[in-house]
């Protein structure tokens, strides 16, 4: 397998479930080792400092089930380098944007799944992430939440984000990437 992601660009991994996608995540981000090749991120390999570059949403729930919603949003996005004051400013404007804003208070274990879905959205993105990898990111979305979400993938793009987006809907991939693999 051999891709690049360009900055501005929606990049697709498409494919069945078992194909190898967020196997090939996982290898971009370190956290499976690859049986051959190598993989290059920024241009050479991925370091601690490149890592608080990139912005990362798992297919499965990645949040703190017990921690109320504002609260692990501010403790992420501290964790990505932004300081108090400014975590704090981007989770308000985030949560407001995703019609999360009323349910700041409650801990994630008691959000339903697609609030869930949207809250892993404002984590992977709260930093501004240079890459942001996606795993499925419209999973347990109805429509109306799909179109927030593909706007603030569209936003993203549009300031010259790099996005590699994994899903198995073939129509979302195919609306919203620029290249398919």
């Amino acid at each position: 397998l051999s891709f690049s992601v360009e900055p501005g660009e929606i990049f697709g991994l498409l494919g069945p479930n078992g194909a190898g996608k967020t196997t090939t995540i996982r290898m971009a981000l370190d956290l499976f080792k690859p049986d051959a090749g190598r993989i290059l991120v920024f241009g050479g390999p991925l370091d601690e400092a490149k890592k608080d570059r990139i912005g990362y949403m798992p297919e499965e729930r990645g949040l703190y089930e017990d921690m109320r919603l504002a609260d692990c949003l501010h403790y992420l996005g501290q964790l990505k380098g932004l300081s108090r004051t400014e975590a704090h400013v981007r989770a308000e404007a985030a949560l407001k944007r995703l019609e999360l804003w009323d349910h700041r208070q409650k801990k994630i274990e008691k959000l339903s799944r697609g609030m869930t879905q949207k809250a892993q959205v404002i984590a992977a993105t709260l930093h501004e992430p240079d890459l942001l990898i996606v795993d499925e990111p419209f999973a347990n979305l109805d429509p109306v939440n799909i179109e927030l979400v593909k706007g603030i993938l569209q936003d993203l793009k549009a300031r010259g984000k790099a996005i590699i987006m994994s899903s198995h809907q073939l129509a979302l991939v195919e609306a919203m990437c620029d290249r398919i693999v």
